[in-house]
């Protein structure tokens, strides 16, 4: 579908309910010219297909590769800063830097999405690329633990937030019958970057040291972004909205969006567990550093098959049933083979099988909200969604830590603790999908 001007698009009072959900009838905006990108009419279908919207994806493609992709190596970081730059600092210490990068990456989800639902995607991407892209600049000249901190955990961790999250909000406007597909090709992103970012900064390590290495990384994040920034954009022009205490209230007076932002939370503590202690499991266990550093790659590349199989099934049996489903599985290989994995095949075939399973908490944490949710709230309530799991972010490490110290170096606590909070929290987004539908197991949602 050829994209209309805005000029042509006339300004028509909003008369639906904005509690209307994008599967009832569309919602008829008021359209202001905050922005102008490649505008439609609101009640006009998405084209599902076209020019513009397969570039939209390229470019959201390019912004999850560089900000989820670069995030799942966090566990390459604690591995090296352990042994290197930082070794004067304990391991509980340390793992503050990706905690504060999880937790700022998610926590400002709401403020991202509220900017996004007003002005668009547009300044919130040259803002994000900017502050990713010079906060891995200055780690690559940092010496102390505050310096990496601020520079990686913060800087950077923040920009991140200002990039991923528009760039999944504007697929929405393009894409219906074909949304779970987008959403997953888009993901596939991130798994990308997880294989390509840890195996080409620990080489670069070995070969030119930390500091070139970073920048490197942050060089290939700059040009990525760049064809992001020039063609990511939404469909429909986004409408002024008030900031009044009814309209930020209104998700938490909504048991879905309560049940699936309670979920996802719990989720989170049980998804980065495994991805952020691999590495340095499987080096307990008897893995030689030297195949150990390619189990998170290894991850990310099975993450990349399950993220484009969950998001091509959730358009043939709903992503509430899509999700629900992996995440059980997940929860299980958690409990019934990291557990008692000891060898390297054992190890090597969870860190595949949980990738794979877990590839559905990115692909398709969006679409949950969007399913539930009216359209001009979509960036708030996503940030909503993400601002709670920033919990899980900024807590996980230290908790799973504590569990590690507390059972003398064993990691069955810790894995005990990331398998239950698996199936509680994919129970409770079960939940939503039962009070959606009821007792009716094949239906779509």
């Amino acid at each position: 579908m050829s994209a209309i001007n805005s000029k042509d698009v006339p300004t028509v009072p909003s008369t639906v309910s904005e509690h209307t959900s994008l599967d009832e009838k569309p919602l008829t905006l008021q359209t202001q010219d905050v922005e102008k990108p490649s505008a439609g009419n609101p009640d006009d279908p998405a084209p599902d297909g076209g020019l513009q919207a397969w570039l939209v994806v390229l470019g959201s493609w390019c912004a999850l590769f560089c900000t989820f992709g670069w995030i799942n190596i966090i566990g390459t970081f604690q591995s090296y800063y352990e042994e290197s730059l930082l070794k004067q600092y304990s391991a509980s210490t340390i793992a503050w830097i990706p905690s504060l990068q999880i937790f700022f990456m998610f926590a400002m989800g709401p403020i991202v999405g509220r900017l996004y639902d007003n002005f668009g995607p547009r300044w919130l991407l040259l803002g994000g690329s900017f502050l990713h892209v010079f906060g891995l600049m200055m780690a690559s000249i940092s010496k102390e633990y505050y310096q990496v901190l601020l520079s990686q955990g913060v800087c950077s961790a923040m920009g991140v937030c200002a990039i991923f999250q528009p760039s999944m909000n504007v697929l929405p406007s393009w894409f219906d019958k074909k949304r779970g597909a987008a959403y997953g090709i888009v993901s596939t992103g991130s798994s990308l970057g997880g294989v390509i970012f840890p195996i080409m900064v620990s080489r670069l390590i070995n070969e030119v040291g930390y500091g070139w290495a970073m920048r490197a990384a942050a060089f290939l994040i700059l040009a990525l972004l760049s064809i992001a920034v020039l063609t990511v954009r939404s469909r429909v022009p986004p409408r002024k909205q008030n900031m009044d205490k009814a309209s930020l209230v209104r998700p938490f007076t909504e048991i879905k969006m309560v049940l699936v932002v309670l979920g996802f939370m719990l989720l989170t503590f049980g998804v980065f567990i495994p991805i952020d202690y691999l590495v340095v499991q499987a080096m307990h266990a008897g893995m030689a550093y030297s195949l150990a550093q390619y189990l998170v790659p290894m991850l990310n590349a099975a993450s990349l098959f399950g993220r484009i199989t969950a998001g091509m099934l959730s358009d043939k049996v709903g992503p509430y049933n899509i999700f629900v489903t992996v995440c059980i599985f997940a929860g299980i290989l958690v409990l019934g083979l990291w557990i008692p994995a000891t060898g390297n095949a054992a190890i090597i075939v969870f860190a595949c099988l949980f990738g794979f399973a877990s590839g559905a908490y990115v692909s398709l944490a969006a679409a949950l909200v969007v399913k539930i949710s009216p359209f001009p709230e979509i960036g708030y309530r996503t940030g909503l969604l993400f601002l709670f799991s920033s919990i899980g972010g900024l807590t996980t490490n230290p908790i799973a830590g504590a569990i590690l110290a507390h059972d003398n170096g064993s990691y069955t606590g810790m894995k005990v603790f990331a398998g239950v909070l698996l199936l509680v929290g994919s129970t409770s987004v079960m939940a939503t999908r039962l009070y959606g539908t009821g007792l009716i197991f094949k239906a779509k949602f």
